[in-house]
Formats: C-alpha cells, structure tokens, sequence
C-alpha cells in the first residue's frame, strides 16, 4: 500500500491479518489522529514540568460542570458486559487465549499491553489466536497435551487491552514514520473482529491502559467513532473500560467516563501501575511523597482507599461498572502451606472489594476464578452486579487522594534485593518474548518492573536509610546487588546469560540515571528486534 511498510519478518499466516483492506484501515485512522496523540503526549510533559516545579494534582476547575450535572450517564451495558463478578487477565498467546476463554471467568482481557512483550510474533500472532477464538479453530499442543476450547459452552467475554498512546509500533511506518501502538492493535482486532464479535451476541469491547486525562478518553471515542463510521459499524457498539492506573487520571474520573459515556464500560482499579504513576508525577518533591517497599503497601493504606471508594462512588452514580484489582498470586501444586496463607490473602481482598461495592475483580490464574467468584456470588446472589449501591456516603476530597505519606511501612534491605530480583528476572524474560512471567507464585507484567525500578530511583535520590541494616540506598550499593543477585538467578537451571545480561544493563539505566525514564517499556523496546 501506499505510504504504508511493513519492516517485521514474515510468520505464518500473518498475511490473513496484514491484509491490504486492514492496513488501509489502520492507516486511515493512524493519519487522522496521530497529530492529536502527539499534542497530547506533549501535555503530558508540560503536566509533569508543572508537578516537578512544585505544583499539585486537583479536580479540575474548567470540568466542574460535568461532575455537578447529575442528569448524565453512561450507556447501559453491553451484551456480554453486564455480570462481570469474574475478570481473569492475560496475554494473547494461543495457550493462554485457549485457557481463560475456557476458565469459567465471565471476562478475559486479552492483554497486548503490560502481560505481552511486543515482539512482532506476538503483536501479530495475538491477532491470530483471537479471531481463530471468535472462529472456534483454535487449538494448541505442548508436553503431550492437547489444549482447545470447550464445545457447546459460553465463553468468557473477550476485552481487548491495546498498548498505551505513549507506545509505538515499530515494525511498521506509514509515511515514514512508526505507527501508534494504540490505534494498530485496536484497529486490527476491530477490522478483523467487530463483526465476528456481533455475529455471536456481544461486541468489541476494549480496555484502555495509561490515560492521563479526559482529553486523552476524547482522543479514543473519537477513534471509536470513526472507526465505526468506517466499517458501516452503529454508532455506540464499542465499549472500553478504563484502567484508572495513573495518578492523575483519580482527578478525572467522571470527566472520563462522561467523554466516554456512548463507548463506556466503566472503571478499573490498576493498582500496581497506580503505585509507579505516584512516585512518578512526584519523584521529585523529596519524601513528601516516598513509598514504603512495594510489598508493604496494601489496599488499606489511606490514599488507595480514597482512590478505590471514589472510584466505585464514581462509576454507580453514572450507571458504569467498577472493576477491582488483580489477584497476582499463582497457586502452587507443591507447597500447600504456601496456597494456604496466599489464598486467605486472595479471599480477604475480594471480600473487601465486593463489600465496597465493586461488580467484579481480576485475577491472574485460572485457579483463582472460583474463590472470587465464590466471595462476589455470596454478596449479589442472583443480581448481576451492585450498579444499585451508589456509596452515597463516600466524601473523597483531593487531599484524601494525596495522602501518600500516611502509608504504613518500612524500607528493608529484603524489600531493595526483592525489587532488583523480580525486576531482573521479569526483563529477562520480556526480553526473550513472554510478558506475563510467574515469580515467586506471583504472576508480574511490566508493571512490576515499573514500581520496582521507580522505586529504587526515588530512594537512591532521597538517601532513604534502611530499617533493617542502617544503610543508606545509593548508586554503589544498589549496583553491588544487581550484580549479587544476578549471581544467585545465575546458578539456576535455564539461566540465559544474553537475556540476563541485557536485563541487568537495561534495569541499571532505568533505576540509576539521574534522568527518569517516563517509561522502561520506550528502551526496552528500543533493545527489542
């Protein structure tokens, strides 16, 4: 096509996805909004400019109108989108893809963003694998056994999570330059999918990671639209829940949802890449806004319940669905001890979410669904989601969502080395193509290596003292234990010195530089093939 080069290898089949009518598609919307992108990927650095010279985050004076208009609301939900007490997340490996449409969740959110390492293979096979889904021709071998999807019953709901706006594609450029990782996975999957979607009762349905602002939900229900117009598609048959996992989007939540109102499926709690935007819009304010190691911050501590209740509050008052946070944990088939004290922990922030009113939750593993669907069932019966609790009794005021330095816990050498671990581990195996990794009996994507390294960043330049040995948190001490804990992954079997060494270099660049990268996914995908 003209104006439009593909530069990634060819797999196959990929030509049943990389048709010329699709690329046309793609690239129509790509020329049409991709000036609009860049304006706004440049707010967002005058944004952080103005936090990093001392100013704050707030709701919106110029938007009040929208959240004192109590008329509005949302587009009732979709087919397919109104019980989602049970939301598993993953890549779009044909594995993975076969497992969770088949784990009894109601919701899948097949994942091209944080659980995917972008490799092209995995850009373009994941395209594959979910209209071969849709088709009920998909099917899978390993280790001797066969995987394929159960005849003759109901699926999960696919949502589909396209990369971030920050993102790029690289391995193709329309006039030149690379295309939006946001609009070529979106785009693809509707161009292939929309219809095969509607053809079985339900829809296209998205998940929209990273936004900033309610200028940033405009940018997508104006692609949304077009895209529809484009294809003969009726006006409102998207929808997309947004992931509130920045922190200043916790100051526009109404603002979202009312831009999205037509294509709205609601709000998420993304509370990992919440943690990481926090220290980032703030890494600069010294520790007015310092967090204690990752593991220590709970979904109690006072700032994440403001964010978690005005995020419910927020979503019922116009009639959208809340969604809670991920369930991480990987059962283990040899350590029952550990299964036991880990799944009371699952059971407990379930029921804590469901009590809140939340009308479903994520979890990482097909193990899990049961236990949430099991708390969520005990708290709506037959009712398929609390859309009728509207939380009235939640006051959430900005300073409320700015209390970060009323989060209890301490800063340990363990809490420094386990960051370092599970980030190394974790880039090591982005590298070499898998996005959602299973560590410790927890699944981690890349918003674990995002608060691990933010982390570090932030008390290396707060000369944060230790709680257990005394010792300050500096450049020579944080790399003498890259190199100590790469050590010990190196006596494992299977250790790749190619890939560890590239995560090794990469996680001291992002963790060390004095200048913050605004995301490790931009040079680790620059390192990518």
């Amino acid at each position: 096509m003209e104006g439009v080069e593909i530069t990634g290898p060819s797999r196959d089949r990929f030509d049943e996805i990389l048709t010329p009518e699709a690329l046309r598609f793609v690239a129509t919307l790509q020329r049409e909004f991709e000036g609009r992108r860049r304006e706004l990927l440049s707010a967002r650095q005058a944004r952080q400019a103005e936090l990093s010279a001392g100013g704050t985050l707030d709701f919106p004076s110029e938007t009040g109108s929208v959240r004192e208009d109590d008329s509005w609301r949302v587009a009732a939900p979709a087919p397919g989108l109104v019980d989602r007490r049970v939301e598993i997340t993953g890549p779009v490996d044909r594995k993975m893809t076969i497992n969770a449409l088949n784990s009894g969740a109601k919701v899948w959110l097949a994942d091209f963003e944080d659980a995917n390492s972008p490799l092209w293979e995995n850009v373009v096979g994941g395209q594959l694998n979910l209209r071969d889904a849709l088709d009920r021709t998909i099917d899978f071998e390993a280790g001797g056994k066969t995987y394929a999807l159960r005849p003759d019953e109901e699926l999960a709901t696919i949502v589909v999570r396209p990369r971030g706006w920050h993102l790029t594609e690289k391995h193709v450029l329309v006039d030149g330059e690379p295309f939006s990782a946001s609009i070529f996975d979106f785009g693809l999957y509707f161009f292939h999918c929309a219809r095969r979607q509607l053809d079985k009762g339900k829809g296209p349905y998205f998940y929209l990671p990273k936004i900033e602002s309610h200028l940033e939900a405009r940018l997508w229900n104006d692609v949304f639209t077009r895209a529809q117009e484009l294809l003969g598609i009726p006006y409102g048959t998207i929808r997309a829940t947004v992931l509130i996992e920045t922190y200043p989007a916790a100051f526009e939540m109404e603002e979202i949802l009312y831009e999205l109102r037509d294509h709205s499926a609601g709000l998420n709690a993304g509370r990992w890449d919440y943690l990481f935007s926090v220290i980032k819009k703030f890494r600069t304010r010294g520790r007015e806004f310092l967090l204690p190691e990752r593991n220590a911050v709970t979904m109690t501590a006072p700032f994440m319940r403001a964010y978690t209740e005005l995020l419910v509050r927020t979503c019922h008052k116009r009639g959208a669905h809340a969604i809670g946070g991920m369930a991480a944990f990987i059962p283990s088939r040899r350590d029952p001890e550990v299964n036991k004290v880990a799944l009371e922990k699952v059971r407990a922030d379930k029921t804590r979410e469901s009590g809140d009113g939340f009308d479903g939750s994520w979890v990482a593993h097909p193990d899990l669904v049961p236990i949430c669907g099991e708390v969520f069932d005990s708290v709506l019966g037959e009712r398929p989601n609390q859309l009728d609790r509207l939380r009235e009794d939640v006051s959430v005021s900005a300073a409320d969502l700015l209390a970060v330095s009323k989060t209890p816990g301490e800063i340990t050498e363990a809490g420094l080395r386990n960051n370092i671990d599970v980030a190394l581990r974790y880039l090591a195996a982005w590298m070499g193509g898998s996005g959602a990794v299973g560590i410790h009996n927890l699944m981690e994507d890349a918003a674990t290596a995002e608060i691990s390294r933010s982390q570090i960043w932030q008390w290396v330049h707060n000369d944060i003292e230790l709680a257990d040995t005394g010792e300050v948190v500096t450049k020579e001490l944080v790399g003498r234990i890259i190199a100590e804990e790469l050590d010990k992954i190196r006596q494992e079997p299977g250790f790749d010195a190619s890939l560890y060494g590239q995560a090794a270099e990469l996680f001291t660049e992002v963790a060390l530089d004095d200048d913050f990268a605004e995301f490790l996914t931009l040079p680790a995908y620059a390192r990518m093939p």
